[in-house]
């Protein structure tokens, strides 16, 4: 993620703008010209704020994963039971996906941006992998029997969640119930011990 640096009324409209742009309608499909128009600003205003597209491109998705964070954080600290706090990012997905209908703006922008050199692909990749490290950082904290492995499966019914999200399925629902049912059985049997 960026340094925090104060960023322009100018510069937050663009970024607004940005976001919903992209998001709709996707990166490649959107141009400047386009962001400048519905942000108020002169490309050439955008430009001095950002310095290129991708730039533009990197800082929509940092601010974007600064809020995905700073909500999944919160899912977690408000849980009493480490065992409950292995599932929290499943049910901040919950709250996230209210008002985010086109699935993962990440997911999205790894499929558009194919170039690992991207900074806003490494932003993008970067988010999935905190989120890997965090579900098996919980994992262990939980005493999850091998939490590198619960880790990836919770990961990988987690995206799932986010790419269906479009259709009329209610995929993260199945996705809490079996997330938890993995938790448990990775937990040992308190009457074998």
């Amino acid at each position: 993620m960026r340094e925090a640096q104060p960023m322009s009324p100018a510069g937050r409209r663009i970024v607004a703008a940005a976001e919903e742009l992209f998001y709709n309608r996707g990166i490649t499909a959107v141009g400047v010209d386009l962001i400048a128009e519905h942000s108020g600003v002169t490309k050439r205003t955008l430009y001095n704020q950002f310095g290129s597209k991708d730039r533009l491109v990197a800082t929509y998705l940092d601010e974007r994963d600064q809020r995905w964070r700073s909500l999944v954080l919160a899912a977690v600290d408000a849980c009493d039971d480490p065992v409950e706090s292995v599932t929290a990012p499943f049910d901040a997905l919950r709250t996230w996906s209210e008002n985010n209908t086109r699935g993962c703006a990440f997911i999205n922008a790894l499929a558009e941006l194919t170039d690992p050199s991207h900074p806003a692909y490494r932003i993008a990749a970067n988010q999935k992998l905190w989120l890997l490290n965090l579900f098996e950082e919980l994992a262990t904290t939980a005493g999850c029997g091998n939490p590198a492995l619960l880790a990836t499966q919770l990961l990988t019914l987690h995206e799932g969640a986010l790419a269906t999200q479009p259709l009329p399925l209610d995929t993260l629902s199945a996705g809490i119930d079996l997330a938890r049912a993995l938790v448990r059985a990775g937990r040992p049997d308190p009457l074998r011990a």
